[in-house]
C-alpha cells in the first residue's frame, strides 16, 4: 500500500528552533544566577518536551533540577521568542508542497506544547499543508509513547503500514517502531544522535530537507 500519511516531529526536522530555545534557557538561568549554556549544548537536550529540557538545562548548570517556578518562567520566556530565530529548514516548504501534491496527508507530532507548536507553524507559514497536529500536552502523551502517532493515524483514516513518521531523534525513531509505522530519520537536523542503534535496514535517511519526497515515495 503506498504513503497515504507523512507525520513529522517538529523542532530538527521541520523547523531550526535551536537559537530561540537556547535564548529561552540562558533567560531562565540567568534570572536564577546561573551561567549560560553553549547553544550546542542545548540543543543536544531538546526532544523530550519542555520539562525534560529545563531539568536537563538545571543540572548542566548546577542547580537543582527541580526548582520551583523553573518551567513556567521557561514557557514564558520560549513564549516571547517563539520565531525571533526560528526558520523552516530550506526547502521544508517545497517538500511539503511536493508531497501534498502526490495527495499524500500531511501531520505534526511534537513534544512541545500544542499552542507554541500551533503558533509556530501559522507564523511559519506551514499550518496550510497540515492536516493534523499534536503537542505534547495533549492526552495522548508525549513522545515515544505511540499514542499520539496512533491517534494522528486514526483520524486520518489510515493505517501503519500506509504512514512514515519523519524525525532527527531517537525518540522519533521509538515511537514510530512502537507505533509499526515506516520510519525516515533527518540528518540535517539538531544532531545525528544514532550511535549504537540497531537498525533493521527499512528505514529511510536524509541529509536535506529537498530529499524528502524522494524518500517517501520509495517506501513499498
Amino acid at each position: 500500500m503506498p504513503i497515504q500519511l507523512v507525520v513529522f516531529d517538529l523542532d530538527g526536522t521541520l523547523i531550526d528552533s535551536s537559537q530561540d530555545l537556547a535564548d529561552a534557557v540562558n533567560a531562565l538561568l540567568r534570572e536564577l544566577g546561573a551561567a549560560p549554556l553553549a547553544l550546542e549544548v542545548i540543543t543536544s537536550m531538546v526532544g523530550e518536551g519542555a520539562a525534560v529540557l529545563v531539568r536537563r538545562a538545571l543540572t548542566a548548570a548546577g542547580l537543582p533540577p527541580e526548582t520551583p517556578g523553573a518551567l513556567q518562567r521557561f514557557l514564558g520566556h520560549y513564549g516571547e521568542r517563539l520565531t525571533v530565530h526560528t526558520r523552516p529548514y530550506p526547502g521544508i516548504t517545497e517538500a511539503l508542497d511536493s508531497l501534498r501534491a502526490e495527495d499524500r496527508m500531511l501531520a505534526v507530532l511534537t513534544n512541545k506544547p500544542q499552542q507554541a507548536t500551533a503558533t509556530i507553524l501559522d507564523r511559519l507559514g506551514l499550518a496550510r499543508s497540515l492536516s493534523l497536529v499534536v503537542g505534547g500536552d495533549t492526552s495522548a502523551g508525549r513522545k515515544p509513547d505511540p499514542a499520539g502517532l496512533s491517534q494522528i493515524i486514526e483520524q486520518a483514516g489510515t493505517n501503519a503500514s500506509s504512514t512514515v513518521m519523519v524525525g532527527d531523534s531517537p525518540i522519533d525513531f521509538e515511537t514510530a517502531r512502537r507505533a509499526g509505522t515506516g520510519i525516515c530519520l533527518a540528518r540535517y537536523g539538531f544532531g545525528y544522535r544514532f550511535e549504537g542503534t540497531a537498525f533493521r535496514g527499512d528505514e529511510r535517511f536524509v541529509d536535506a530537507a529537498g530529499e524528502l519526497p524522494a524518500a517517501i515515495r520509495s517506501f513499498p
